[in-house]
């Protein structure tokens, strides 16, 4: 088993050494299905365990039958190519059939996350203009509160068998379509997926991606995962699939290299639960959030598990030495960090076998990439100083563009080169190292979250006046939502008026989103336009945090 990038010896050889080959026609459904369908059809794919912990495995022959069936089901709901499919599931084998179904037909996958509210589900499929939603009976509640508002969506299917008003079922449906279907011939360039980011200056936007992304991102997954594939790897991430950790770092890349994946969605991470996980499938690669490690480190006795890991890739966060010398020594092995984001994912990382990891940095620059620290005109900065991250187009990695948004688009890019947001500072010898973000998003157990979002929410609760939200540091997550709210007139400050606030960002938007920390006030600091300065709420959370004051 090859990957695309050449397993040399030194970073260098590996950098200089790597050219793309990518083809003018492209589609990821025959990369991660059809070809292993046709060629080992009986080799494992996806290896799904369920709450009750039984564990199913699903070919790349069956895959391909799902998916095929899906595909004709789809046809038959009139879904044709640059329809948006969007897909509303936890990690399992509809999840991944649902995927490929889309790129079979040369549609655009919408993933969305199982845990969304409605204010999130309803931006992202109204925004998208999505035709079809395959979900869950789980999921169907919290659809149920916006259907009214999502003129385009005409159809809904079920993945477990409800049948209600319009909506589908889609095991039915399946058993009577076909399991024969030829995947559309795409070019590298035409759209494949769309995912929304966090929205740090407004609602979230959608970055439209190519097929030609799932072959950018391989040197950024090959790499950190030292040289993936090897025989016996089999690869899991407790990231969800519909953001580009679970999808993009994971599944598809999984896929692509005949790798099989693990599926498993725990109702709560438990790090108990997580070795017993890994042991118990002989898990070998990871993507692993940083909060994630973190609380699997406070397990005191992780060695009697028997976990025997080849690779742990982690990014979002730094980790810090402590961190990575907890994985050293109980993995025998370093945990590499790696960067980017939803637009420009895996451009810088780490891969200690071939170079030396300076613990804290965000590593250099991903075969395939150039990476480099600009200012406002686009200038490199030099060695030492202070610049904003920026990759060079043309990059098989790159967005195509915001969903409806030329202006969003053309402000990401200085020329060519994609502004990624973030300040950083390059050594020497080449490594990056993170400063800071020159826009307010949080980042809150390795989702990235926008404030804008959050304060639109709480502002709709009858309790709340205004309200300006922030990232406020955390031991274990990284940093905690905190908001600064100004009551309503008749409204008093209390624990029962705060927990209900809590409760209302967490049924509206998402659990990862609501505020875990309220701190009530008279009035929220404003610029003479009326924007909320956020910059000041900062300097008032450092204040609390070190001058005794707590907040309520």
């Amino acid at each position: 088993m090859t990957g695309l990038l050449p397993p040399l010896p030194t970073y260098e050889e590996c950098y200089s050494k790597f050219r793309w080959q990518m083809p003018t026609h492209f589609n990821i459904a025959e990369a991660v299905c059809d070809r292993h369908a046709a060629a080992r059809p009986d080799v494992p794919a996806i290896v799904y365990e369920g709450l009750d912990g039984r564990a199913l495995t699903m070919t790349f022959g069956e895959l391909q039958a799902q998916a095929n069936r899906l595909a004709n089901v789809l046809v038959h709901y009139g879904v044709k190519r640059g329809d948006r499919v969007a897909i509303h599931l936890p990690q399992s084998f509809e999840a991944a059939f649902a995927h490929v179904a889309a790129y079979k037909l040369g549609a655009i996958a919408l993933p969305l996350f199982s845990l969304f509210g409605p204010d999130a589900l309803r931006h992202r499929l109204a925004d998208s203009g999505a035709r079809i939603l395959i979900t869950c009976r789980d999921n169907l509640g919290v659809l149920d509160a916006v259907r009214d508002d999502l003129g385009a969506l005409a159809h809904v299917l079920v993945t477990d068998g409800a049948a209600l008003r319009d909506q589908g079922d889609l095991p039915r449906l399946m058993e009577r379509a076909s399991a024969t279907f030829e995947t559309v011939r795409t070019r590298a360039d035409d759209p494949a997926m769309l995912i929304y980011t966090s929205g740090t200056t407004g609602d979230p936007k959608g970055a439209l991606h190519a097929h030609r992304v799932l072959l950018g991102h391989m040197p950024g997954v090959e790499f950190p995962h030292r040289y993936l594939p090897h025989d016996g790897d089999l690869m899991w991430t407790p990231a969800d699939w519909a953001w580009a950790g679970g999808l993009l770092d994971v599944l598809l890349p999984g896929l692509f290299h005949g790798v099989p994946v693990l599926a498993k969605r725990f109702a709560k991470f438990d790090p108990e639960a997580v070795f017993e996980l890994m042991a118990r499938h002989k898990v070998r690669n990871t993507f692993m959030p940083a909060t994630a490690l973190r609380m699997l480190r406070q397990y005191p006795d992780p060695g009697r598990f028997g976990v025997s890991l080849r690779s742990i890739a982690s990014g979002g966060e730094a980790l810090g030495e402590d961190l990575v010398g907890w994985g050293r020594e109980t993995f025998g092995l370093t945990i590499n960090e790696f960067y980017g984001q939803t637009e420009v994912n895996l451009v810088v990382g780490n891969n200690a076998d071939v170079m030396p990891i300076k613990v804290g940095s965000m590593g250099r620059p991903i075969p395939g990439h150039e990476v480099a620290l600009i200012d406002a005109d686009g200038n490199d900065v030099p060695v030492g100083e202070i610049g904003t991250v920026a990759v060079r187009r043309p990059d098989p990695v790159m967005f195509i563009e915001y969903w409806n948004k030329p202006d969003a688009t053309a402000a990401k890019f200085i020329g060519d080169w994609c502004v990624l947001g973030d300040l950083a500072w390059r050594d020497e010898d080449g490594y990056f190292w993170f400063k800071s973000r020159d826009d307010d998003v949080i980042i809150s157990s390795s989702y990235r979250i926008g404030p804008t979002e959050v304060e639109e929410c709480l502002v709709r609760h009858p309790a709340v006046a205004m309200a300006g939200v922030i990232g406020s540091p955390d031991a274990v997550r990284g940093e905690v939502v905190k908001a600064y709210v100004v009551l309503a007139a008749g409204s008093a400050a209390s624990e029962t008026v705060r927990d209900d606030i809590q409760a209302f960002v967490k049924r509206q938007l998402s659990a990862h989103e609501y505020p875990r920390q309220i701190r009530f006030i008279e009035e929220l600091p404003l610029t003479v336009t009326g924007k909320i300065q956020r910059m000041k709420l900062r300097e008032l959370d450092v204040a609390e945090r070190t001058g005794g004051d707590a907040g309520s």
